[in-house]
């Protein structure tokens, strides 16, 4: 498909939108209203979460035909999104816009191609159970730092977690950024600019397609090197992974924040370091925003309660 966003969206809204459609005709399987939406108000709310989705897939993919749309890049918005703690209201509108977009697309490839092509998005609701399970939501900001982030890393259960968590705390990695190393991700050493501290380098592909350097202490970064020189890879599963989190934190009477609780650890930090190193506040935070893989200095502001 070609065309703008908006052009884009309204065709789409054109294949789902059925203005006073029967609720029992919506629900029936064999009705040619099924799970079309029928309140214009519903449908508006729902275009603007798709508008909104589409312009992060041009950004942060370059994808600008959104029959291209794949369950890869509802996951990653969907993490994206949670980052910022939405409340739990605003992250089911988003995963319910995203279920009617999943069928929109089979109803424009039937209408329009004259094709059945399969599009699963149920990777929204998998992220949405965790992080309402996890208390991942909020309904206002709060700060989201770990009292003692290294005691909740002892206390982890499983070793990779504990790298993992690890390489999070110390670099500010989002988790699709540990969920999966390869021996090539490690790329060596360096010293450190700002503390003038050899770190271990790892490179990363995280939200959007954003590769970069994770620099890691020299002992975290031999402690995945070992692993990797004698396994094919490194990968842990993201939900036991919060799961042995969320137990270390309350062994660590910490109120559970899921792995993110970690890299707002490694904002405050970094932004600490940057200050003894003699930057000014302003690019401290464009600095940081950098190294976490953020354009905006106003995002680690966020990180700060500012």
């Amino acid at each position: 498909m070609r065309g703008s966003v908006y052009y884009q969206s309204s065709q789409l809204v054109k294949q789902i939108f059925e203005a006073g459609a029967k609720k029992e005709d919506r629900i029936n399987p064999n009705h040619e209203h099924y799970q079309k939406v029928a309140s214009y108000k519903t449908m508006e709310s729902y275009r603007s979460i798709w508008n909104n989705f589409f312009n992060y897939l041009k950004e942060h993919w370059g994808i600008k035909d959104f029959e291209k749309i794949e369950s890869q890049h509802i996951q990653t918005y969907m993490d994206y999104k949670i980052e910022y703690y939405p409340s739990k209201q605003y992250l089911e509108k988003i995963s319910a816009a995203l279920g009617k977009l999943e069928i929109a697309l089979k109803l424009f490839a039937k209408n329009i191609h004259n094709e059945i092509r399969e599009y699963n998005f149920s990777i929204r609701q998998i992220i949405l159970d965790e992080a309402i399970d996890l208390e991942y939501v909020a309904n206002n900001y709060h700060n989201r730092a770990y009292h003692n982030p290294l005691l909740l890393i002892s206390n982890l259960k499983n070793p990779l977690h504990t790298i993992a968590a690890k390489i999070q705390y110390e670099g500010g990695a989002r988790i699709e950024g540990v969920a999966l190393i390869k021996l090539e991700q490690l790329v060596g050493t360096k010293l450190d600019k700002i503390t003038n501290i050899k770190k271990g380098i790892i490179f990363t592909k995280e939200k959007g397609g954003k590769e970069g350097e994770v620099l890691v202490s020299l002992e975290t970064y031999n402690e995945l090197q070992n692993y990797l020189l004698n396994n094919p890879k490194f990968k842990i599963n993201r939900q036991t992974y919060y799961e042995d989190i969320k137990q270390s934190a309350l062994l660590s009477n910490e109120t559970p924040e899921a792995s993110h609780g970690l890299r707002w650890n490694f904002a405050k930090r970094r932004m600490l370091e940057y200050a003894k190193a003699g930057y000014s506040y302003a690019d401290s935070l464009q600095e940081v925003s950098y190294e976490m893989k953020h354009n905006r200095a106003s995002i680690t502001e966020h990180y700060l309660g500012g």
